[in-house]
């Protein structure tokens, strides 16, 4: 079952294209029909720049055990370093 709901919110990054690297603006994150991936749904992450046109995309599918794995070891990383270290303030 599609749920239809997506979670947008801005980002701050880099992607890694075909024709590679470019800002990243937006992450898109929704339950769907993966277009790729061997299951029938998936946690989709859509990672892009709306003002480069649709190439500036980089999209994975996760399984759910996968994407909440992905949260924790966000969560661990970031614990592991000192505060505000990736922060854009910290100036890299």
């Amino acid at each position: 079952m599609c749920t239809y709901v997506t979670e947008t919110i801005a980002v701050d990054g880099s992607g890694k294209g075909p024709a590679g690297w470019f800002p990243l603006r937006r992450a898109a994150v929704y339950v769907d029909h993966p277009y790729h991936a061997p299951y029938e749904h998936t946690v989709n992450i859509d990672f892009g720049n709306p003002d480069l046109g649709p190439g500036a995309r980089v999209a994975v599918e996760l399984t759910e055990e996968a994407a909440l794995a992905l949260v924790d070891a966000i969560h661990a990383a970031l614990a592991a370093a000192p505060p505000g270290l990736a922060s854009a303030r910290s100036g890299g």
